[in-house]
């Protein structure tokens, strides 16, 4: 299921793959040999737009994967910003490291390995922009993970909320599901939040917060 159709889809998702270039074209490359999911292009655009408009210095993600989402954050901040990348397996941290260093970003970049939500409780300071792509079932913890450690005005974007459609059909009780529909439930009713559902891609949340 899709909020476009599938003429639409295609003509969107190869707008925002006109004019990328070769290393952002090698990674998703990269992904799609590995069934590795993605955020595209389209959300990737969003995300460098968003870094340029807040003036973000600090930018902290939960689930970075090999870096793909963190080079077009990386590359939309100032040359004294800093982000965090996290992801549970080693071998992804490592990957991240090379692909940002060959771009010329790993000096902006800190390379975690394990546990998003323990990490970030373990990084001190507050955060302009927190980035949630990790497992399904634990995006509703995140909101709370959020409210501490973004600073007022900072922004929780998390990815896939239109989740492949599956939110919208009421017999879908995967554990995935339940946790993409609480998360979104928590993000809406949040009055330390002004929130948003774009139908960018597979839906991304836009969660800033105001106090």
């Amino acid at each position: 299921m899709s909020v476009f159709d599938p003429a639409m889809a295609d003509y969107l998702g190869n707008l925002g793959r006109r004019g990328e270039d070769p290393l952002l074209e090698e990674m998703l490359n990269y992904g799609r040999e590995r069934n590795f999911p993605l955020i595209g292009p389209e959300v990737g655009r969003f995300l460098y737009q968003l870094t340029v408009l807040m003036g973000a210095k600090r930018i902290f993600e939960m689930g970075s994967g090999y870096g793909y989402s963190a080079l077009w954050f990386a590359r939309a901040l100032p040359e004294d910003g800093e982000i965090y990348l996290t992801d549970g397996e080693a071998e992804n941290m490592t990957k991240a490291r090379e692909f940002l260093t060959r771009d010329g970003q790993d000096q902006k970049a800190i390379f975690l390995t394990g546990y998003a939500q323990d990490l970030l409780q373990t990084t001190p300071g507050h955060f302009d922009i927190l980035f949630c792509d990790i497992d399904k079932e634990q995006y509703p913890e995140v909101l709370d993970l959020a409210r501490d450690r973004l600073r007022v005005g900072g922004a929780l974007v998390i990815d896939n909320l239109i989740w492949g459609g599956r939110v919208a059909d009421v017999e879908n009780d995967q554990l995935s599901t339940r946790g993409v529909r609480a998360f979104t439930d928590r993000m809406w009713e949040s009055k330390d939040f002004a929130s948003s559902l774009l139908p960018i891609r597979d839906g991304v949340g836009l969660c800033v917060k105001l106090r």
